[in-house]
């Protein structure tokens, strides 16, 4: 199954909240990103079908795949909204278009401007 978008924001979010220490359950992910709870059980089907979250008694975790994916956006945002304020952007901006430019940039543009980042200079 490939991915989409906003599948990629969902085990982002996932990934997110599981990070806060929370148990994470579908009305966490209605409150965490602002959407109906029709379209995040929607989502959250598609999902289990695709072998990226398991679904336990109405909590939900990421698999192995899942959490690849969830990882490799997040650090895909937090690198992007970095780079953005270093180059003066305001936080709000910088994250927000960060978003929109973690699921569009190729693996090596992004891992290019890693290595930018990390070297000195």
């Amino acid at each position: 199954m490939v991915l989409q978008e906003s599948g990629e924001m969902y085990l982002e979010s996932i990934l997110v909240l599981i990070r806060q220490g929370k148990a994470v359950r579908s009305i966490d992910i209605v409150d965490y990103m602002g959407y109906s709870k029709p379209s995040v059980s929607r989502a959250v089907g598609l999902l289990k079908a695709g072998q990226y979250i398991d679904v336990d008694n109405g909590y939900i975790t990421l698999t192995a795949a899942g959490r690849e994916v969830a990882e490799k956006i997040y650090e895909r945002h937090t690198v992007l909204t970095d780079f953005l304020r270093r180059l003066g952007v305001d936080a709000a901006s910088a994250a927000e278009d960060a978003c929109r430019m973690e699921h569009v940039i190729s693996d090596a543009t992004f891992q290019a401007l890693k290595r930018h980042l990390a070297s000195p200079q």
